[in-house]
């Protein structure tokens, strides 16, 4: 299909110089790749300990060629990766009108470009689609379920893609979490998207995590909204190591790529029996229910 004006790529380092060389690498080999710009956002050292592996970033990233144009914006402080990425992709946004986000730690099929920017112009009037990922999590597909892609009440912060129109609705400060706090409605309502979210947004208002995905897939749950994803994912993670500021090793959401052309239904609606199977897998254990149980009636 013809994409009328290719989404800017909009990439958050910090320091981890072979996971952003890798990502890169990865991003390069990409089809429209060449004809796609780049902004990199690099992060200033959050401490004394971070200033060797930031300088490396920093130094990489000013020789990456193989985009259309490229755009290297380095903090003068470190805003943490919640402020930067709310600040970063708002200013792009307001420039495109629409952006293809990454994060440092990732590789890509080939064709993910095409199929994030092919998503974000078949969806573009579609209300009730929020964001396109580009990873898709190891869930279970039902056999009865024929379409490439399908929808979750759940955003993912994994190579993912949005609109201006969309990423403005978000209410950063949460202006309604007092309510959230005491609507057991509100809260199963949001934990439709794993029952993971709903302790991760109160952690967040807490300043406990520093978390934008969980007010973005809040942002997804107001708006009775979803983000878009392909059965079959279109990008690795490869942070799940131990080496992000925000990631435990774990082999969890490994899941296999795929360069298969993607039919996009423009009529796409939600599958229960999918919905069920992402809930299951952010299905928190026992101990840890109780535990997120007695938390927020302490809070509260």
């Amino acid at each position: 299909m013809a994409i009328h004006t290719l989404a800017p790529v909009v990439l958050f380092v910090y320091n981890r110089p072979i996971h952003t060389q890798r990502t890169i690498t990865s991003l390069v080999n990409c089809q429209l790749a060449s004809a796609s710009e780049i902004f990199i956002f690099s992060d200033a050292a959050r401490s004394t300990a971070d200033e060797e592996q930031v300088r490396q970033v920093r130094q990489y990233i000013q020789t990456v060629t193989g985009f259309k144009n490229k755009m290297v914006i380095e903090r003068p402080t470190n805003m943490g990766l919640a402020r930067s990425v709310i600040d970063g992709v708002s200013q792009v946004m307001s420039r495109y009108g629409k952006a293809i986000i990454l994060e440092d730690d990732m590789v890509f099929a080939e064709d993910f470009l095409v199929f994030l920017n092919e998503s974000l112009e078949v969806y573009k009037d579609n209300p009730s689609v929020f964001s396109i990922s580009g990873y898709s999590y190891p869930i279970t597909i039902p056999d009865s379920y024929t379409k490439d892609v399908y929808l979750l009440p759940r955003a993912s912060s994994w190579g993912w893609a949005t609109w201006a129109d969309r990423w403005q609705k978000a209410d950063w400060q949460v202006t309604d979490y007092r309510v959230f706090l005491k609507d057991k409605t509100i809260q199963d309502g949001f934990a439709q998207g794993g029952r993971d979210l709903v302790y991760m947004l109160i952690k967040q208002q807490k300043g406990l995590v520093n978390s934008w995905a969980v007010r973005w897939s809040y942002t997804h749950y107001k708006h009775q909204a979803y983000c878009l994803f392909p059965r079959i994912s279109k990008l690795q993670n490869i942070g799940n190591d131990e080496s992000g500021t925000h990631s435990p090793k774990t082999k969890r959401f490994e899941t296999i790529l795929s360069n298969k052309s993607m039919v996009l239904d423009r009529d796409l609606v939600p599958n229960d029996e999918i919905i069920k199977g992402l809930q299951h897998f952010f299905q928190p254990s026992l101990v840890r229910q109780l535990i997120n149980y007695f938390k927020l009636q302490l809070w509260k």
